[in-house]
């Protein structure tokens, strides 16, 4: 366990002791007035209630997708073909966002897409007129590219965990297909969902690559709303706001963890 704890110690603790103690302090004295102006500010105010509102709906829907696609793909042969290709898909979408997933965004959807070109040619329907890629609803559709693959991943063994033989005993107790998915399946796969939109929820609002590429960050949301505070203002000495809206989000994450981890206990409840 001894590299893994220094590794953790060095790249996790330190930058974790930093951004808090920067956030307390002031001038070498301890403080509380960087955490007053973010929650009293509406400045700082409204790029959290943007963050949780964008994380939200980010979450929940590709939970919802992620869920179809993965009770699809398991209702087929284990060894199918369509189960390896949607597994070795969703094991690289997964981990494809930033920088380039803002690049094919833009290449297939911007003004001169492909997709948006294609379609004023063949039908005479101009998309960018429509459909703003940078404007927050455009960015939030764009985390469903790495959202629904990840939440195939994770909810996908526990749909796997879906005994045969508990809807067989409900079968022959003469449950419907939809009573046994209402009081047997879902009960069991709940707490296991709920988890994976946790998970979800908090790599939205984490996420800040795919959002600086695609519009500069001029939404304001809490990522980006960190970023220009610490871009040293010298005229502000904002850094240590930027530092408490750090600690701020380390806090949401934190709780959202913390539900997880309790929420996980219960589903792992049906693993034994």
């Amino acid at each position: 366990m001894a590299p893994f704890l220094i590794y953790v110690a060095v790249f996790l603790g330190v930058p974790l002791y930093v951004v808090i103690h920067g956030a307390l302090t002031s001038g070498g004295h301890v403080t509380l007035a960087n955490f007053s102006a973010i929650f009293t500010q509406s400045q700082y105010l409204i790029p959290l209630r943007n963050s949780l509102i964008l994380s939200l709906w980010t979450s929940v829907g590709p939970a919802i997708l992620g869920l179809a696609v993965a009770a699809a793909v398991v209702c087929g042969p284990a060894d199918g073909l369509l189960r390896r290709i949607v597994s070795s898909a969703c094991g690289v979408f997964a981990y494809f966002a930033g920088a380039p997933l803002a690049f094919v965004w833009v290449a297939s959807l911007g003004t001169l897409g492909v997709i948006t070109l294609l379609l004023e040619s063949t039908f005479g329907y101009d998309l960018s007129r429509h459909f703003d890629i940078s404007s927050q609803a455009g960015v939030g559709i764009c985390y469903f590219y790495f959202q629904i693959p990840l939440m195939v991943i994770f909810i996908t063994p526990a749909l796997e965990g879906l005994r045969p033989e508990w809807k067989e005993a409900a079968q022959n107790l003469g449950a419907t297909r939809l009573a046994y998915l209402r009081h047997v399946a879902a009960p069991i796969l709940a707490p296991s969902f709920i988890a994976a939109t946790l998970i979800l929820y908090g790599s939205a609002f984490s996420a800040f690559a795919t959002m600086l590429a695609l519009n500069g960050c001029t939404n304001p949301v809490l990522p980006c709303k960190i970023n220009l505070e610490m871009s040293n203002n010298v005229l502000t000495n904002s850094i240590p706001v930027g530092l408490a809206l750090g600690t701020e989000m380390i806090m949401i994450v934190a709780v959202v963890m913390l539900v997880y981890w309790l929420v996980s206990r219960r589903a792992g409840r049906w693993v034994r």
